[in-house]
């Protein structure tokens, strides 16, 4: 399978150091091979020539300057390193530069050997704070003109110093300090499948129980079922028939509940009238 970013010619990194330590000589401090990729560290002040040799020196050749990256690390006591991360084309390779300074010490710009350095420099200047020599555009390019301190530091604070929101009063964008409206909260980083023992805000409405004809998140069939689980059962009586009548209040009644209704002759009360029946009593 191949890879999803063009490969390059790692192969390559063992003869490149042995070149750039022939090439570059004293102000090459170190040079490795970290993570498949070779790392040259040199001296501040001699970033400029170092990078025209890379591009120039053939056996090394490295055309194009990629990236110029910022690193910060508090406890150094040149806290910030530049890191300038070349291709070499007809090679097929990369490697990259290490210069250390701190935000007093300024490091020379290579806008004289990539244009495109401008732009980056302004970026590691913007966000850190590192200076650039010979760059004559150094501004910020990422906040506004009027930032206070460089986001990208290990000692920058989360919220920043101070916040922008339209004022409907001046009819624009003003700054003020930052005012947190809330404490920050406190999270727990329980199992998430757990659950939180306490209740959020707003959860405690759907422990309430709903009245009748409230929204349900239940289907019909699902309600149906559950209605029917809730409604008495009664046990039918042996003989009896679905819709069968189980009182007789009338002559019409059919003596439903009766085993063997209309068969067992009833006893007349001796109170009781006699009917005469069609025939009888007739021409008498």
């Amino acid at each position: 399978m191949r890879a999803p970013a063009p490969a390059y010619a790692a192969h390559l990194n063992g003869e490149t150091i042995d070149t750039v330590r022939a090439t570059l000589g004293g102000a090459l401090l170190d040079a490795v091979d970290q993570v498949g990729e070779v790392a040259l560290y040199v001296e501040r002040d001699s970033i400029v020539s170092t990078l025209t040799s890379l591009r120039d020196m053939p056996g090394l050749e490295y055309q194009q300057l990629m990236e110029i990256a910022g690193v910060d690390y508090p406890e150094r006591s040149e806290r910030f390193e530049v890191v300038y991360c070349l291709l070499s084309l007809t090679r097929n390779h990369r490697l990259h530069v290490h210069v250390s300074t701190d935000d007093v010490k300024p490091v020379p710009s290579v806008t004289g050997i990539w244009p495109v350095a401008g732009w980056l420099e302004r970026e590691i200047y913007d966000l850190y704070g590192v200076l650039f020599t010979g760059n004559n555009d150094l501004r910020r390019i990422l906040t506004d003109y009027g930032f206070r301190g460089h986001p990208l530091r290990k000692d920058f604070p989360m919220t920043g110093f101070v916040e922008m929101r339209y004022s409907e009063d001046e009819k624009r964008v003003v700054y003020q300090p930052v005012s947190l409206a809330q404490d920050f909260r406190n999270f727990d980083f329980q199992s998430p499948w757990e659950g939180a023992e306490y209740v959020l805000p707003g959860d405690e409405k759907g422990m309430m129980p709903e009245g009748k004809g409230a929204p349900t998140p239940l289907n019909a069939d699902t309600i149906v079922k559950a209605d029917a689980a809730k409604a008495p059962t009664e046990t039918p009586k042996a003989g009896s028939e679905p819709y069968a009548k189980t009182t007789t209040t009338s002559t019409a009644d059919t003596g439903a509940g009766n085993g063997d209704a209309g068969n067992t002759p009833r006893e007349k009360p001796a109170d009781a009238a006699v009917v005469p029946t069609k025939g009888e009593g007739q021409n008498q």
